[in-house]
């Protein structure tokens, strides 16, 4: 029939060629051949405004629907804003032109003919449309493969991504783990709380700024770690294995050796903390101690070295006894305060205290200076008592010296009025019996002489003593007014007097014996005289 010219019978053959296969295996969306195409087309043309494909003639006829396909999947080939409704000849060669030109598409319909049809030739637009169809279609597959591939690529590339993520996120959380575990685990104490304090608010800054970030990156690093070994698994791909020692198992190894020091790390610091804290009491309580006790011995050295016992009295030594006595009352009440500043100190050195160098020299000068003071003490103790022994020895003798001295002075004073006493005699046997008077004095000269050498011995016993010991008596003796110096002055006028007294009872003596001759004469005269007297009366 062919060969015949039949032409009935080979455009039927060659449309059902063309059903066969360009239209039948068509298949959208389970409708397929006519139907499939026919639905392809009204999903690609949906968007497009004054296209309405319902079927293949007459929707094709302005030609919008032809350019709305060519539009639909190559925008870059037609303007589609720019074409009218009203002019389809003009529609319909550029969507022809550009298919050929650009898709090889052939171009099998006339434009004139499709516009001046009632009805155009339905499988002729049937089959030009499904060319369209396996253009894009196959367009569509290529790009999908593509797709695939560069879906496959971008899924290799993002494990790839995953897996040096995976290796620089657990290559800088174990470092971060390396630098932190050794710094939570350093125990070195500070020599002051807020040093320690400085620590504690750097270690609430890694549990707050610090920690959060890592924990959360640890999480997202066992996150990727699971989604990449998924991933993999999916894509059929082997299992990602770590570089050495960056396993998810290294890594909890890691973090839980941080933990573990973390934990250490805060107990350690609050431990030491209150450690310190009870240092500084103590610290603030020894220098409290000490200072008072620094106060209160300031002078005490100086007072008790000093030498006020060697001009005193016996009454102020008394008082200075008295006095010494309440001192060492006080120092015994201070003994209770130096044996704690030393167990104090102890204490801070067994507590490892920063400043136990100057706690235990100040702590050493005080119990040093408590020694000295107490060895300053007793020796002033025993310097009083010896004193006072001595001055009450002193005392006994300025008394013994005043009772004997007393008795004395007036015996001399006595002495020097006898001696100086004028006297009147008018026989021999009164000057005699002065003179044998003043013999029996001068016999009593030897005694007297003696009984002042021992009251002056007396005295120098006293100032012996004194001057042994290093005692300043002040003023005279307490108990008479009668000196040495007076005793030898008035001893002196007695020495002096009695030759005096010696030459004037002699004199008077040879005076006595003169008028005891005269008398004498006299007397014989008047013997004779008086007879003869009496004769020439009678």
């Amino acid at each position: 029939e062919i060969v015949d010219g039949n032409a009935k019978m080979t455009l039927g053959m060659i449309w059902t060629i063309i059903l066969r296969f360009a239209i039948q295996d068509i298949s959208v969306e389970e409708t397929s051949a006519k139907e499939g195409l026919l639905l392809w087309c009204q999903r690609k043309t949906a968007p497009y405004k004054n296209v309405n494909v319902q079927n293949f003639h007459i929707s094709w006829k302005d030609g919008l629907a032809f350019n709305a396909l060519i539009h639909r999947h190559r925008p870059e080939l037609i303007e589609y804003d720019k074409l009218r409704k009203d002019d389809p000849v003009t529609n319909l060669n550029n969507a022809f032109e550009v298919a050929e030109k650009y898709l090889d598409i052939p171009k099998m319909l006339d434009a004139e003919d499709i516009v001046n049809t009632a009805r155009p030739d339905e499988k002729a637009i049937m089959t030009y449309v499904s060319s369209f169809y396996h253009a894009f279609s196959g367009a569509q597959k290529a790009e999908t493969a593509a797709n695939r591939i560069c879906k496959v690529l971008a899924v290799n590339q993002e494990n790839e991504h995953l897996m040096e993520d995976y290796e620089k996120l657990a290559s800088d959380l174990l470092e971060w783990i390396k630098r932190t575990i050794p710094w939570l685990e350093d125990r070195s104490p500070q020599k002051t709380i807020q040093e320690m304090q400085q620590k504690l608010e750097d270690f609430r800054d890694y549990r707050r700024v610090h920690k959060p970030p890592k924990v959360q990156e640890k999480c997202q690093l066992e996150i990727n770690f699971n989604t990449l070994q998924t991933k993999l698994r999916l894509s059929n791909r082997p299992a990602f294995m770590p570089s050495e020692g960056k396993m998810v198992s290294d890594i909890n190894n890691g973090w839980q050796h941080l933990e573990q020091a973390e934990k250490g790390y805060e107990e350690w610091l609050l431990n030491e903390i209150r450690r310190l804290e009870r240092l500084d009491h103590l610290a603030e309580k020894f220098r409290q101690k000490a200072s008072i006790h620094e106060a209160w011995t300031e002078g005490k050295e100086a007072m008790l070295k000093q030498k006020d016992y060697e001009t005193a009295t016996l009454s102020d030594i008394k008082a200075l006894i008295r006095k010494h006595e309440a001192f060492e009352s006080d120092l015994a009440a201070h003994q209770d305060r130096v044996e704690q500043i030393a167990a104090i100190a102890q204490e801070l050195n067994e507590l490892d205290y920063y400043d136990s160098p100057s706690v235990n020299a100040r702590c050493q000068k005080i119990c040093d200076q408590w020694d000295v003071l107490g060895s300053l003490t007793h020796s002033r103790r025993e310097a009083l008592e010896k004193t006072e022994k001595q001055l009450e020895t002193i005392d006994e003798l300025h008394l013994e010296y005043a009772k004997r001295a007393a008795p004395f002075n007036n015996w001399m004073e006595s002495a020097m009025e006898d001696l100086q006493d004028m006297f009147i005699v008018h026989t021999i046997e009164e000057i005699e019996g002065l003179i044998a008077a003043h013999d029996q004095f001068k016999s009593t000269l030897p005694d007297a002489d003696k009984e002042r050498e021992a009251i002056l011995g007396i005295q120098r016993e006293a100032q012996r003593i004194a001057d042994f010991n290093s005692i300043k008596l002040s003023g005279n003796n307490p108990y008479t007014s009668v000196t040495p110096q007076i005793i030898n002055s008035k001893w002196e006028r007695v020495q002096q007097l009695v030759p005096k007294r010696d030459h004037a009872l002699l004199d008077e003596q040879s005076k006595q014996q003169s008028n005891e001759h005269l008398r004498r004469q006299f007397a014989s005269q008047a013997n004779i005289v008086g007879p003869w007297i009496q004769t020439k009366m009678e």
